[in-house]
């Protein structure tokens, strides 16, 4: 990591985090020791990505702090290790496309094009669009934090595999792995029989969607995911600590 070459990072001024946090929902909702965590974490977040805007974007401080402290609501239990392995933020001004291709068992390619507000490489850079986050912040209860989604993947894939399951202990990951599964079971079954789901349907593309949009859940609508998938909001909460709005 790039404080370990150099200076660490440097707190927040204290007036920029006041208006950060009313920029962002949920961490105006944060305890003053949760926000005190998420204070450091999102200058550990700034001292070592650089954030980068495509295209007319431009982000002043306030902005980038947002995104920073953002990115790091699903740390506030886990911690800084869940900044490992990545050093780029790049920031869309709104829903940008993508170039997809697949090769079919049959040897025939495939090639489609993907509208995104959101997207986290395995090893490489974060990226999200600034109008959802803005979005998302103007209707924090609505179920939907791209930001937190695509943190999931990050800290999801520290173990060395996007499957839904993040590096936990092993007795934990095993009854994750079990509670998991079998919500995600029901919703796939749910979405294929053509019925409604209170869960976007989303979460039924694959198991580490599933995690991701469930986190969405737990710090947007935990009470939604309380009642829909409780064994899954349980081990949420355990992983993320208590949804701000819970």
């Amino acid at each position: 990591m790039r404080w370990l070459l150099g200076r660490p990072p440097q707190p927040i001024d204290p007036k920029l985090w006041r208006d950060i946090r009313a920029a962002l929902p949920w961490a105006a909702a944060l305890d003053a020791e949760r926000d005190a965590r998420l204070a450091r974490l999102a200058s550990r977040f700034l001292h070592e990505k650089t954030i980068t805007p495509i295209g007319d974007l431009v982000l002043d401080a306030r902005e980038r702090g947002v995104l920073a402290a953002a990115c790091c609501l699903p740390l506030l239990e886990f911690g800084e290790a869940g900044l490992r392995g990545w050093s780029q933020l790049i920031v869309y001004p709104e829903a940008f496309r993508v170039n997809r291709s697949h090769v079919d068992a049959a040897g025939v390619l495939h090639e489609w094009e993907d509208e995104l507000i959101g997207e986290a490489w395995d090893m490489g850079p974060l990226i999200l669009s600034w109008a959802d986050v803005l979005a998302d912040c103007a209707d924090p209860r609505a179920g939907f934090c791209v930001a937190v989604h695509e943190m999931a993947h990050k800290v999801d894939v520290l173990d060395g595999e996007l499957d839904g399951t993040p590096p936990l202990p092993g007795a934990w990951q095993r009854g994750w792995a079990r509670d998991f599964q079998a919500a995600y079971d029901a919703l796939v079954a749910a979405v294929d029989a053509g019925r409604e789901t209170a869960i976007d349907a989303y979460a039924a593309e694959a198991p580490e969607e599933f995690f991701a949009v469930a986190s969405e859940y737990h710090f947007s609508d935990p009470q939604l995911l309380r009642a829909e998938m409780p064994k899954v909001a349980a081990h949420l909460e355990r992983f993320y600590g208590a949804s701000p709005f819970a």
